[in-house]
């Protein structure tokens, strides 16, 4: 496996200024193997401590955070000397100790030195109101799914995936039908790691989503352990609704779609929640495509996308064949996939913090706006090579955008007042 956010890691070690880490994420995205990859290649010592099942080392943090007391017992822990700089000190599924987590700012005013990375669900913290984040005394960094550049140097296709960042679109053309044949690949297998690692090894479809279905029962099951038996029959509602509010053709979120009459202020709770431990995205309409995007987004319209274009597909109950090969049944909820699709490689393999716009009265719809430099530019998204874009034009015509996207299964092209960027080059936005 290569997971491109190990450079910001050897980046973040390396800072003057370094505080300890917290590697935020979802569960099952891969971030245990992250750290220890990342401690086996750079540090000369690793001390891993995990908080799950594990009662001596929370009682640790709970005494008191006196730094030299707590370097004492993680060593003994670990059966090694943690000494400073060379040695990566690793807390996992930190949400178990929330004391932990706080001493994080202790290890960032009194020990500097020493080089500390956590990992954990951290909505799980936010029920302890007696433990305050320490805000300002660490680093930040999340990690997503697999995008879909990764998951063609799982495949082996190193020179594919380095191809993309080239400049040679006409190359990169020739090519195009090996990009579409992962692409679709990538569409049910996603990028959960053990989901891509099996693939790479049995490219075995049925177990892939039987993976797939047991990380979905994972998190249903995470649902109960950090919320009272008033929410959990929501988040429920809310998590299983994702498919049908994307499959609509206006993807914003409908709250009366989650149940008849429901309200967004009985449902805010519980997507909060899941927006909190990674498991949705939301993207926040604009009302006017102007800078910042940020000043003009709408609160109370939003589209909710997952975290993974192959568990969206599992929750869905699509088979490969449907995917793979495409049929008349399918038609209508692949532009949804395709825009899962989309939205995940933005997040994950681009600057951009996207969000959408839709014209007076829903004329027309813009799939998704970034901002670019001083640019507001507009992306609209189509499953297949259909070169028609009349919302983009619409949009094109009311605003006069220095530029204009399209992205399809068609190879790469510039015309007057837009560029058509293939599917698989999203990383190029």
């Amino acid at each position: 496996m290569q997971r491109f956010l190990m450079e910001e890691l050897v980046k973040w070690k390396n800072k003057v200024n370094r505080k300890p880490l917290i590697l935020k994420g979802a569960r099952q995205v891969g971030k245990t193997w992250l750290m220890k990859e990342f401690g086996k290649l750079h540090f000369d010592k690793v001390a891993y401590v995990t908080f799950y099942n594990n009662q001596r080392m929370k009682k640790v943090f709970e005494e008191d955070y006196d730094i030299d007391r707590i370097l004492i017992n993680i060593n003994i822990e670990c059966h090694t000397e943690v000494t400073p700089q060379d040695t990566l000190i690793i807390f996992d599924e930190i949400q178990e100790a929330p004391r932990a987590l706080e001493a994080l700012k202790y290890f960032c005013e009194n020990a500097p030195e020493y080089v500390v990375v956590a990992a954990g669900s951290l909505w799980g913290v936010a029920r302890h109101l007696d433990v305050s984040f320490p805000v300002g005394k660490v680093d930040l960094l999340e990690l997503h799914p697999m995008n879909y550049r990764e998951f063609l140097l799982a495949m082996g296709e190193q020179q594919l995936a380095e191809l993309l960042l080239a400049d040679d679109y006409q190359l990169i053309s020739d090519f195009s039908d090996k990009y579409i044949f992962w692409l679709k690949n990538y569409y049910y297998v996603g990028g959960m790691p053990e989901a891509v690692s099996y693939f790479s090894a049995h490219k075995d479809y049925d177990e892939v989503r039987k993976i797939q279905n047991a990380i979905l029962e994972q998190y249903e099951g995470d649902f109960g352990k950090h919320t009272g038996v008033n929410e959990l029959p929501r988040i429920r509602m809310v998590w299983n609704s994702i498919p049908l509010q994307l499959a609509k053709e206006n993807r914003k979120f409908f709250f009366g779609k989650i149940k008849e009459g429901a309200r967004a202020k009985d449902f805010e709770v519980a997507i909060e929640w899941l927006q909190d431990c990674g498991l949705v995205k939301k993207v926040y309409k604009v009302s006017k495509p102007a800078m910042p995007l940020k000043a003009y987004m709408k609160f109370s319209s939003f589209k909710l996308f997952m975290l993974d274009v192959g568990l969206l597909g599992a929750l869905s109950e699509l088979n490969a064949e449907a995917i793979l090969e495409g049929n008349d049944i399918f038609v209508e909820f692949k532009g949804a996939l395709t825009e899962q699709y989309v939205l995940q490689q933005i997040v994950s393999d681009t600057d951009y913090n996207p969000y959408y716009y839709a014209g007076e009265k829903s004329t027309y719809e813009v799939d998704f706006v970034i901002q670019k430099s001083k640019a507001i530019v507009p992306v609209e998204v189509k499953a297949e090579e259909n070169l028609r874009a009349q919302s983009l034009k619409a949009y094109c015509e009311k605003f006069k955008p220095e530029y204009a996207v399209r992205t399809s299964m068609s190879n790469y092209r510039e015309q007057d007042w837009m560029v058509n960027v293939p599917l698989y080059c999203i990383c190029r936005l």
